[in-house]
């Protein structure tokens, strides 16, 4: 990736059945711009995947959701998976995590279904989006204007739809995460 994010630490939140693909391949494409990435999650120990139609790998978990701080970290990647966020959006402290990037202006990339956790976090009202098609009626009600494009950004929020989405949407989260905070109105 031709963007630079030596010194930046992202931080990546998941439940268990986050996509599989979505935190591999993200994760990777960060770390080979330099970035250094935390896997944080409600559970210790490890999480499991979800790998398209069944249980995929176990990711070791770097922090713990209680001992993480946003202002720690340069950035919040969300991957998706269905069980992901729902628990997510469920989990007061994960909520409070997530807007705390929100309310401080941080770059947050998410795919697929991460944005029902922007939802819960007040983070969609008036931002144009994108997200698996199951969520624009969630989105839309939430006050955000969803598209269908392979990849948005609106003022350091980055989002997509699916894996096959993922080459667009690294290019745009590592650009992003590149520039650092954003004003947004």
């Amino acid at each position: 990736m031709a963007q630079n994010l030596e010194g930046k630490k992202i931080a990546i939140l998941v439940e268990k059945g986050f996509e599989q693909v979505e935190l591999e391949k993200p994760k990777a494409a960060l770390e080979e711009a330099g970035a250094q990435t935390h896997l944080i999650s409600p559970r210790s120990g490890s999480v499991k995947a979800w790998d398209m139609k069944d249980w995929g790998k176990e990711f070791s978990v770097d922090k713990e959701l209680g001992a993480a701080k946003a202002e720690d970290y340069d950035g919040l990647l969300l991957p998706g998976g269905v069980m992901n966020p729902d628990y997510l959006r469920a989990n007061d402290q994960a909520v409070a995590f997530v807007k705390a990037f929100v309310d401080s202006r941080k770059p947050i990339a998410a795919i697929c279904h991460g944005p029902w956790t922007l939802i819960e976090a007040g983070a969609v009202q008036g931002r144009k989006m994108t997200s698996w098609p199951s969520l624009k009626t969630d989105l839309a009600n939430a006050g955000a204007h969803w598209v269908d494009e392979e990849v948005v950004t609106d003022n350091g929020l980055v989002t997509s739809r699916k894996p096959d989405d993922i080459p667009a949407f690294n290019k745009k989260m590592i650009e992003e995460f590149a520039e650092g905070k954003h004003d947004r109105k």
